[in-house]
């Protein structure tokens, strides 16, 4: 374990195995729909995303795009902003939205809303983790893939960051506060 961790909430073999679990769920769901394209939501999707995709039997297309919500803080400001947008065109194929963790929800509530805007097929969203304790009631998100709820704890790891640090760890773990709390 990493000595900026208190503890490994998920282990390498959990993450693994719940996102197997997802992938087959996903072919299943999509396999008589076609052209699906998952858009991940960069940067801490990534780990998570690739891992997924190989994890789902069927064609699929890769798109990203980035938001900002967070700067280097632990808390989201309330205000999204666009960094880098689709490059390809999402009218009349079904979107999967892919997640590394769903907070407050507002940057996913924001991304759904500028999506359907572009007229896709269907939308649906997956996330790897999901902090219900503090979602905005008036959000009101639907995640249709889950991959864990986790306690309101800060975590890294798996693509995960503070400050652009703990990406590349392979289990996601709580952040010790003494480490964002300077």
């Amino acid at each position: 374990m990493h000595q900026a961790l208190e503890k490994i909430l998920l282990s390498e073999v959990q993450i693994a195995t719940r996102v197997k679990e997802l992938g087959q769920l996903i072919a299943r769901d999509y396999a008589e729909l076609g052209d699906l394209v998952m858009i991940g939501v960069l940067k801490g999707c990534t780990m998570f995303m690739m891992d997924l995709a190989r994890a789902i039997d069927i064609t699929l297309s890769i798109d990203f795009i980035a938001t900002s919500s967070y700067g280097h803080g632990t808390h989201s400001t309330g205000v999204v902003r666009l960094l880098k947008d689709l490059d390809m065109d999402i009218a009349g194929r079904h979107v999967l939205i892919v997640e590394d963790i769903i907070d407050s929800g507002l940057t996913l509530a924001y991304l759904h809303a500028q999506f359907l805007k572009r007229n896709p097929a269907s939308m649906r969203i997956c996330t790897l983790l999901n902090k219900p304790a503090r979602r905005d009631p008036a959000v009101g998100l639907t995640v249709d893939y889950l991959g864990f709820d986790i306690p309101n704890e800060f975590v890294v790891g798996y693509g995960l960051d503070y400050a652009e640090h703990y990406r590349n760890l392979p289990y996601i773990g709580v952040l010790k506060p003494e480490i964002y709390t300077h």
